[in-house]
C-alpha cells in the first residue's frame, strides 16, 4: 500500500506537529500494516511514548482523532493497542483499481538504470545437471526477470565448470573412446556415465593416470589438439544442458556462458594485484592471504589460498578473476552469486579480499543469494531409487507426463498438442514455484503431490485462477483490450479485498527484487487468487445486475489475470488460457 502511504502522509504530518513530533521521529514508523485485518497502513505509536510522555493508546487515539475527518475520502483512521490504523474507502480502492488497470506495468515503475551481474545455475562439463542445480538456476532466473523488468542492465553469467585438472583424464578418455562415439554417449545426456568411467579408470590404471596429468599440462599451455579435444566435451556438454534449459523455460543461451576457462589469463593478475597490495604470502609452499577475522578449529588464522604449492589455482582465485572481468569489461555495479548456503564463508572471503585488494570499491555491492537443500520426504538430500542425485532432466520430464495425466483427469475436453502444452507450462510450473514458494535459505520437501495440487499455494492454483478469467472472457466474446478504460466500483466486500492485494502489487515486486526473496511474490500471488476465488463466487460477473456493473467487474477480472500473469512471469512461469 505504498500509494496509499504517499496519499496520507501530509495529513498525518500536520497531526504530529499539532503534537510536537519530528518528521525523524514518526516517518520511519509509518508503512504497511502487518495484520491485514485491522487495516492497510498502521502507525505503531510505542516509539514516541517517552517523548511525548504518554502511553502508546493515548497517542494512537489522538492522533486518529486528528487525521479522521481530513481522511475520511481516503481512508478510515481507527486505533487499537497503540497502533492507528488506515484502511483505504471503497472510493481510494475503485480509483487506485482504474489507474492500474490503464498501466502497462502495472504500477511497477522503472528504477535508474544499474549494471548487474548474476551468477547462476553453473553446472560442470561432462556431469549431470542435478536438482542442486535446479535452485541457483530458477531462483537466479526470477531475479533476472524482475532487474531487467525494473530497466536494469543484466549479464547473465553462467560460470560453467568447463576446466582444471579432471580434464586431463575426460580428454584422454574420449581419446580411448573414439571421438565419434564419446561424443554421442555425452549428446544423448548420459554424461554422469562418461565421467565415471574416466575416474575409474584415472584411480585403477597408472598409464591412464600418467596420460590424464601430461594432457592437463598440455592443456594449459594452450595445445592446439588438446584445445581441440576440450572444445568437444564442452560443445557436447552444452547440448545437452541447453536440453534441460530449454525444458525447464529459462533465459540462459550460449552467449551467457562464461566458463571458468574464459578467466585463465586473468589468474596471473590476481597474484600480481594481491603481491603489489601487499596481502600475498608464502604458506607451506602456496601463495595465500589473509582477509583478517576469519579463523581454523585451531583458533589459528585462515588463509584464503590463492596458488596452491604444485602451480595450480584455486577457487578464490577464479572468483577474484570474475570480479576484476565484471568490473572492468562489464563496468558491473553490482554482483549476485545464485550459489547454495554452504559456500557463505568461501564469497564473504572473498569479497573481502577483493575490497582490501581495491579490485572493487564502496561503489560496487557483491551479494552472496544462498539458498538451502532439496530434501526427499525422509529429511534426506532428494535422490533416486538407485541411491543417485536425481537427474533434472529426467525430474522434468517426469513432471510434465504427471501433469499431463492430473489435466486430463481435470478438463478431458483439452486434447493433443493443445494438452501437452498445458501439461508442460503446468508440469514445469509447477516444480519451478515449489522452489521459488520457499523462503530460499530453508530446505524444502520436493513432494509431487503437493506441487501439483490445485490447491493452496501452488503455481497449477494460480494458473488455474487465470485460465478461469479466460474462460469469463471466451463467453462473453467481446473486446477485452477495450476494458482498461472501463473505470473500475468497488462496492462490495469481495471486491474490496481484491482490491486491496492487487494495489499491494507493486510494492511486494520491490520488496522482492530488494531481498532477492522471490517467495515474497509467490506469497503475495496466492494471496490475490485467493481473493479472487471469493469475488468469483460472490459476485456476478456476466449476470451482474446492470451493464456499469458487469464492465466493471469485467475490468477487475482483467486487472487480476494480467497481475498473476505478470506476477508468474517475472517467476518464469508461464499462464495458461486454458486448464
Amino acid at each position: 500500500m505504498r500509494e496509499l502511504i504517499d496519499d496520507v502522509r501530509p495529513t498525518v504530518s500536520r497531526a504530529m506537529s499539532k503534537l510536537g513530533v519530528d518528521e525523524s521521529e514518526w516517518a520511519p514508523l509509518l508503512g504497511r500494516a502487518t495484520v491485514e485485518g485491522h487495516g492497510d497502513v498502521a502507525l505503531p505509536c510505542h516509539a514516541l511514548a517517552k517523548s511525548l510522555k504518554m502511553s502508546p493508546s493515548t497517542i494512537a487515539d489522538e492522533v486518529s482523532g486528528l487525521i479522521k475527518e481530513e481522511l475520511e475520502e481516503i481512508a478510515i483512521s481507527s486505533s487499537l493497542s497503540g497502533f492507528v490504523n488506515l484502511r483505504a474507502n471503497a472510493s481510494w480502492l475503485s480509483k487506485r483499481m482504474s489507474s492500474m488497470s490503464a498501466d502497462p506495468r502495472l504500477g511497477i515503475s522503472s528504477e535508474e538504470r544499474l549494471i548487474f551481474a548474476v551468477d547462476y545455475s553453473a553446472p560442470n562439463v561432462a556431469k549431470e545437471m542435478h536438482v542442486g542445480h535446479l535452485r541457483s538456476t530458477v531462483i537466479g532466473d526470477s531475479i533476472v526477470r524482475m532487474l531487467e523488468f525494473k530497466g536494469h542492465t543484466v549479464h547473465r553469467e553462467n560460470h560453467v565448470g568447463d576446466w582444471g585438472t579432471p580434464f586431463g583424464m575426460l580428454i584422454e578418455h574420449l581419446l580411448d573412446l573414439g571421438e565419434d562415439k564419446a561424443a554421442n554417449e555425452l549428446g544423448v545426456g548420459d554424461l554422469d556415465s562418461f565421467y565415471k568411467q574416466a575416474r575409474a579408470k584415472f584411480v585403477s590404471d597408472a598409464d591412464f593416470t600418467a596420460r590424464s596429468r601430461k594432457r592437463v599440462v598440455l592443456l594449459q599451455s594452450g595445445d592446439e589438439e588438446t584445445i581441440r579435444l576440450w572444445r568437444i566435451l564442452v560443445e557436447e556438454s552444452m547440448r545437452y544442458f541447453n536440453d534441460v534449459y530449454s525444458l525447464l523455460g529459462v533465459l540462459l543461451t550460449d552467449d551467457d556462458i562464461r566458463g571458468e576457462s574464459k578467466y585463465q589469463t586473468l589468474l596471473p593478475v590476481v597474484i600480481d594485484r594481491l603481491s603489489v597490495a601487499g596481502l600475498l604470502e608464502k604458506s607451506e609452499g602456496a601463495d595465500v592471504t589473509f582477509p583478517g577475522g576469519w579463523i581454523n578449529r585451531e583458533g589459528e588464522p585462515l588463509p584464503m589460498i590463492i596458488r596452491k604449492a604444485d602451480g595450480g589455482y584455486n577457487y578464490s582465485t577464479s572468483d577474484l578473476a570474475c570480479i576484476i572481468d565484471r568490473v572492468e569489461r562489464l563496468g558491473c555495479d553490482s554482483f549476485l552469486y545464485v550459489v547454495g548456503t554452504p559456500q557463505r564463508q568461501h564469497f564473504e572471503m572473498v569479497f573481502q579480499v577483493a575490497r582490501q585488494a581495491s579490485f572493487m570499491d564502496d561503489h560496487h555491492k557483491a551479494v552472496h543469494v544462498n539458498f538451502g537443500s532439496v530434501l526427499d520426504t525422509d529429511g534426506k538430500v532428494l535422490k533416486s531409487r538407485e541411491g543417485d542425485v536425481i537427474k533434472l532432466y529426467d525430474l522434468l520430464v517426469e513432471a510434465v507426463s504427471r501433469a499431463e495425466a492430473a489435466i486430463e483427469e481435470k478438463n478431458p475436453e483439452l486434447h493433443g498438442t493443445e494438452r501437452e502444452a498445458v501439461a508442460r507450462m503446468v508440469g514445469i510450473g509447477a516444480v519451478k514455484y515449489a522452489d521459488l514458494s520457499t523462503e530460499r535459505t530453508k530446505d524444502y520437501v520436493f513432494d509431487w503431490e503437493g506441487m501439483l495440487s490445485f490447491d493452496g499455494n501452488t503455481a497449477p492454483y494460480l494458473q488455474y485462477a487465470h485460465a478461469r478469467i479466460c474462460s469469463i472472457f471466451r463467453k462473453w466474446e467481446g473486446n477485452r483490450s477495450i476494458l482498461t478504460e472501463v473505470p473500475i466500483e468497488c462496492s462490495l466486500p469481495e471486491e474490496q479485498l481484491l482490491a486491496r492485494r492487487i494495489a499491494d502489487f507493486s510494492s511486494v515486486v520491490d520488496a522482492t527484487i530488494s531481498t532477492y526473496s522471490p517467495h515474497r511474490l509467490c506469497t503475495h500471488l496466492h494471496s490475490i487468487a485467493s481473493a479472487f476465488a471469493s469475488f468469483y463466487e460472490n459476485c456476478p460477473v456476466l449476470f451482474a445486475e446492470d451493464q456499469a456493473t458487469r464492465d466493471s467487474r469485467l475490468a477487475l477480472c482483467d486487472l487480476t489475470a494480467r497481475t498473476i500473469s505478470t506476477g508468474l512471469g517475472l517467476l518464469g512461469i508461464d499462464s495458461p488460457q486454458k486448464m
